[in-house]
């Protein structure tokens, strides 16, 4: 294999192009971590290095484990050359990795195809079908059922008429010959031979209505389902909304079958890496000797939100600086330049402490770091003019402003999870020096006395950062004596050299030195959230959705991340966190976790908490009247708000049968919940759990190949094209480029698809039964011989001309509220979490008022049209002018139906609708006209029946007894007991209304800070390390014999910032280039018109002048008084600054 490349099989790495038979390989897509893993060849493998010669006289033999699942574990042997090796995980390459900064490497293929450890993670395709579907299916037996019944009906009534009446009634409708008892048979009849006669006859009538009633079962239904489907696919597929410019990249339906499912959705399971986050790192902010750097102010003091046009720390001047390297407070640069001693002991230490290695490619220094948060740090340092060159087993050699210095490396502390720091020991001059970086708990423990004032200002800075959702690291150092360390180093040797608790021994030398140290400050590291993730989380919980994150990562990153996106927050109460090693152990957390939650929810049962927006609740100025409180919270917000984490050993021990069960209910009375250090199979199974046992519909979406498994298991699949390559996509029924773009896809799409789909299905259910039921009616006055009330003709174009369009377009373009009221009142999505829209009840409602539509249809025309005649005599009682009127008014009835239950009118539906009526008038008129070329029964029968007053009076008297109920019923239910719907939608357009009438707009400006719901007290540690780099490094395993430098160079993205313009319950981000400057907009200077600084945007602003106040503050000299602060989702809470101003377009 060649450097970049896939492992295709799971290998056992036999050489490479590395010292000492190492390689990188980067295993993203099984656990989901972007930073290099090191593989060790066997050295006696090694040393075949890239003879091709001696590779093909390899014949060793190889015994190890069966194919299984586990991606962390791998024993076996290898038996060659009379000796025999042991073969651990460290060895094998597994397939889903990738080569990285490796020229080449030789491998034996050990596991290929389904036996690869990533296939048997990989979950079985499934046949995917939506509730609607399966409710579909049973629904249609019922109505064949109920068909069979209406058939059984008629054909008893058959026998008894035929019985009765139709056999005295021969001379006018005589029985065939072949029917016992027909008047015309040889044998003529007597009472055993009627019976007989009867019998047969009703039997014959069976199958007769069998076929008359036929189109009660909507077979066209499926034609008709599939076809809107397509269209609402194609809309996901054409949305401008959830196109990503920056990859060119759209969002695409690669299924059109679960689109309403979309608007269900109860539980999503989501990756970390590469989907909440973009697997970029970003040194942003330091804490030096108690001063804090990377924010800039403005003249008076006050920080300023830093934008894509802000400008940058000029790096010009170092010839080692990355263009791509972001960093806009010039203060930190100039205390470099300016010799700070501090500051540069400070950077000192990040190009000293460390486990980086340097390479060169193509001329450039670029570095190798076991994990990013290193590599930002290292990067840092770097772009300050604290170049790291080079490293051996015993040096380390950086550049400090041009001036190269050469440090002694005595010793490397190693990270481990128990300890969360790393140390060096280096010496210069004879002066020999600790530097350690950790998190801030375990560092503060270790500090000398002295640092107590510098330590309180630190954790400060600190958690002001944390509250900006930042990894942060302390940094220390210490002086220490000679004498000292020769003590110390022959101990650290005893210990590490130790068959006996080697572990503990040596972590006890290690607290031996890590005492006493001195505080120099601290980092503070953005892992990069993709744009609009936390909004896009605030926003899902709102509408009743429930986030669980399964993630390959260690503990503190995906607690770091569930901060930084809103997905934990500090309001919740006490994070349970279940990391046992037994079964017992995790049964103990669990139930513990368990009997807090249902103690304190009990506790706080009595809370009541009532559904309120500010906007909809109160009166802006502009007249809009307040929609009101009706509404409760959904139950997720009612109740306490938890929060679990459990890890991924524990994890094994939770799906077993004994312990799934209390794991699902314990997960479900969380807001939240995190599961870290999972592998691609326990994701599957967690999602599977959900699935399976709480008959929620689920949804799964990831970006790497080792999501597969759980998008194949859950409900629906979403795929991320992201960096992760197109595994994802690939097994998924819908991608997506951004995270945040599910939110629209859910909110909108989704919840669009499921509101059509079943206002089509109800109404598509409720035309055909008032169809078909008028040929039942009117059996009992054809002596139930299964003549059709209706022409033939009309039979075949009511479903595909006459009724077609107009539900069809009720299916395609129909929508309740627009789509930026969809997603400011998430609260419209729950619903479909209890089938609200369609179910067997509204089915049962629909058929209902079918039947009645149906009694109304054929009994009003039969009483009007009994036995009527024309002024001038002419008899119009028949059966076919009967037929005639029925159908007329069955298609205006129908068609005017469908108008009343669409909210959304466009051309299309006027043109289908108003259309389909005069398309039924035009045919049946030339159809039935007295001239038509060719002979028919009905020849006559419309041009006659619509010169009568009889005709339009039955037609509006038959309308108004079906529609005007219907209609008094909508009114009254939208005026006594209206949805939350009916109230956004009255506010949506009285707002349109006041958009045409004065155009004003409202612009924010958003800050460019993410923002965590993190208070005082938490720490922002999070660091992706591992341990055994320090190792490989003091050995001189991982050292390059012939290069200095070697890796994958790593850019460094800037963050974005947009300007929104705003009207009530709308978020249209425009270009910040459109808006920069304040002197081009007819907006009062700040600095004449006192402010009061905001935690949130005002809902109500005067016109053409700044207003910024706080939820308890007054404003001056506006003469209106200021509104409760609002965001969003209504909430101002954890809401950043935003500056606002008012201009006139």
């Amino acid at each position: 294999m060649e450097n970049n490349q896939f492992v295709a099989a799971d290998l056992l790495l036999l050489t490479s192009s590395e010292p000492n038979g190492l390689c990188y390989v980067e295993t993203a897509d099984l656990d989901g971590e972007t930073n290099l893993k090191v593989r060790q060849a066997i050295p006696e493998t090694a040393e075949i290095e890239g003879d091709v010669h001696e590779l093909s006289r390899f014949d060793g033999e190889i015994i190890c484990e069966a194919p299984n699942n586990n991606l962390s574990k791998f024993e076996g042997t290898l038996v060659w050359n009379g000796r025999t090796y042991a073969l651990d995980n460290d060895k094998i390459l597994l397939r889903g990795c990738v080569l990285r900064n490796t020229d080449w490497c030789y491998g034996i293929v050990i596991f290929a195809g389904r036996d690869t450890k990533l296939m048997m993670n990989s979950g079985q395709a499934k046949f995917k079908r939506t509730n609607i579907d399966r409710l579909m299916n049973i629904l249609i037996i019922g109505i064949f059922i109920f068909l069979v019944s209406l058939c059984l009906v008629c054909t008893i009534c058959a026998g008894v008429w035929e019985t009765v009446v139709g056999f005295d009634f021969q001379s006018y409708l005589p029985w065939e010959d072949f029917i016992p008892g027909s008047t015309i048979s040889k044998n003529g009849g007597n009472s055993t031979q009627t019976a007989h006669g009867a019998t047969v006859i009703a039997v014959l009538v069976f199958f007769s209505y069998i076929i008359v009633l036929n189109t009660v079962v909507p077979i066209s239904l499926y034609v008709s389902v599939e076809i809107i489907r397509l269209v609402h696919s194609m809309w996901i597929n054409w949305d401008n909304k959830m196109y990503y410019a920056k990859t060119n990249t759209p969002a695409q339906s690669r299924t059109t079958t679960l689109n309403e499912e979309l608007g269900q959705i109860e539980y999503i399971f989501s990756d970390k890496t590469g989907t909440l986050t973009q697997n970029i790192m970003t040194f942003n902010k330091c804490s030096i000797n108690g001063i804090s750097y990377g924010d800039i102010y403005d003249l008076q003091g006050k920080p300023i939100d830093i934008t894509e046009t802000t400008p940058r720390v000029d790096f010009s001047g170092n010839p080692y600086f990355e263009p791509k390297f972001d960093f806009y407070d010039k203060r930190l640069l100039d205390a470099v330049n300016d010799g700070n001693l501090e500051v540069h002991k400070f950077f000192r230490l990040l190009a000293l402490c460390h486990t980086v290695m340097p390479a060169d490619k193509d001329g450039a220094l670029v570095y190798q770091a076991q994990s990013p948060d290193e590599a930002a740090l290292v990067d840092a340092a770097r772009n300050f003019g604290f170049v790291f060159k080079s490293r051996t087993p015993t040096s380390i050699t950086i550049e400090v402003l041009g001036e190269e210095e050469k440090y002694d490396l005595l010793c490397i502390l190693d990270f481990n999870n128990v300890r969360k720091r790393m140390s060096v020991i280096v010496k210069k001059n004879n002066e020999i020096l600790l530097l350690c970086k950790g998190a801030d708990s375990t560092i503060y423990e270790r500090l000398d006395r002295s640092c107590a004032p510098l330590q309180a200002q630190t954790t400060a800075q600190l958690e002001t950062f944390a509250q900006d959702g930042l990894r942060t690291l302390c940094c220390a150092v210490k002086e220490i004596d000679p004498a000292f360390f020769e003590e110390w180093s022959e101990r650290h040797h005893e210990a590490s050299t130790s068959m006996d608790n080697r572990e503990e021994k040596v972590s006890d030398v290690y607290e031996e030195i890590e005492e006493g140290m001195i505080l120099i400050g601290a980092t503070a590291i953005e892992d990069k959230l993709q744009d609009g993730v936390p909004e896009c989380i605030a926003n899902l919980a709102n509408a009743d959705i429930k986030i669980w994150v399964l993630t390959g990562d260690k503990q503190e990153t995906a607690v770091n991340i569930g901060y930084s996106c809103k997905l934990l927050k500090e309001a919740m109460e006490p994070i349970f966190v279940i990391d046992g090693d037994t079964v017992e152990a995790v049964h103990d957390q669990l139930t513990s976790a368990h009997s807090e939650m249902l103690r304190n929810s009990a506790s706080n049962g009595n809370v009541n908490l009532a559904f309120s927006d500010p906007v909809l609740n109160s009166t802006s100025r502009n007249g809009v009247a307040p929609i009101g409180n009706g509404h409760e919270m959904s139950p997720m917000n009612r109740r306490c708000s938890f929060a679990i984490i459990i890890n991924g050993h524990s994890l094994v021990h939770a799906l077993t049968k004994e312990l799934e069960l209390l794991l699902l209910e314990t997960g479900c009375l969380c807001q939240a919940v995190i599961c870290c250090r999972v592998t691609p199979l326990q994701k599957a199974h967690v999602v599977n759990l959900v699935k399976k046992h709480k008959k929620s519909i689920t949804l799964a979406i990831g970006d790497g190949a080792n999501d597969v498994s759980m998008i194949k298991t859950a409900h629906i699949g979403i795929g991320i094209s992201g960096q992760e390559g197109l595994q994802a996509v690939l097994a998924s029924d819908y991608s997506l480029a951004q995270f945040c773009f599910l939110e629209r896809l859910l909110l909108v799409h989704g919840r669009w698809s499921y509101l059509r789909m079943c206002k089509f299905l109800k109404y598509f259910f409720y035309k055909n039964f008032a169809f078909t039921l008028c040929h039942f009616w009117f059996a009992f006055f054809c002596g139930f011989s299964a003549q059709t009330l209706y022409d033939e003709y009309f039979i075949t174009f009511y479903n595909v001309t006459y009724t077609s369009l107009p539900v069809m377009m009720l299916g395609v373009f129909d929508q309740d509220v627009n789509d930026e009221f969809s997603l400011r009142y998430p609260r419209l999505y729950t619903p479909g979490h209890l089938n609200l829209f369609f179910n067997k009840k509204v089915f049962a409602l629909g058929v209902t008022e079918g039947i009645l539509t149906s009694l109304v249809l054929f009994f009003v025309p039969y009483a009007v049209f009994h036995q009527a005649v024309q002024p001038s005599g002419v008899d119009i009682s028949g059966y076919q002018a009967l037929g005639c009127v029925v159908a007329t008014a069955l298609v205006i009835t129908v068609n005017l139906r469908c108008g009343l239950d669409t909210y959304y009118w466009t051309g299309f539906n006027h043109f289908v609708i108003w259309g389909s009526i005069v398309f039924y008038f035009v045919f049946t008129f030339i159809l039935y006209c007295a001239s038509c070329a060719f002979v028919y029964p009905y020849v006559g029968t419309a041009t006659t029946l619509m010169q009568t007053a009889n005709f339009w009076f039955t037609m509006l008297l038959t309308v108004t007894i079906i529609m005007v109920p219907v209609f008094c019923e909508r009114l009254y239910q939208i005026d006594a007991h209206p949805t939350l719907a009916d109230k956004v939608r009255l506010q949506q357009k009285k707002i349109g209304k006041i958009k045409k009438r004065d155009g004003d707009r409202i612009i924010r400006r958003g800050s460019s800070v993410r923002t965590s719901n993190r208070s005082v007290g938490r720490s922002g540690y999070a660091f992706d390390h591992q341990e055994g780099f320090g190792e490989l490094i003091t050995s001189g395993s991982i050292m390059r014999r012939n290069h200095p430098f070697r890796t994958v160079p790593r850019g460094l993205a800037s963050s974005l910032s947009t300007l929104a313009v705003v009207m009530p319950g709308s978020t249209t981000a425009i270009p910040s280039t459109e808006c920069q400057t304040s002197s081009q907009s007819p907006v009062e200077s700040p600095t004449t018109r006192p402010t009061t600084q905001s935690s949130a945007v005002t809902h109500e602003l005067v016109l053409d002048a700044v207003s910024v106040s706080s939820s308890n503050a007054k404003t001056e000299n506006t003469g209106t008084k200021m509104q409760e602060p609002v965001t969003r989702n209504g909430s101002s809470d954890d809401a950043t600054h935003v500056s606002c101003f008012v201009i006139r377009l």
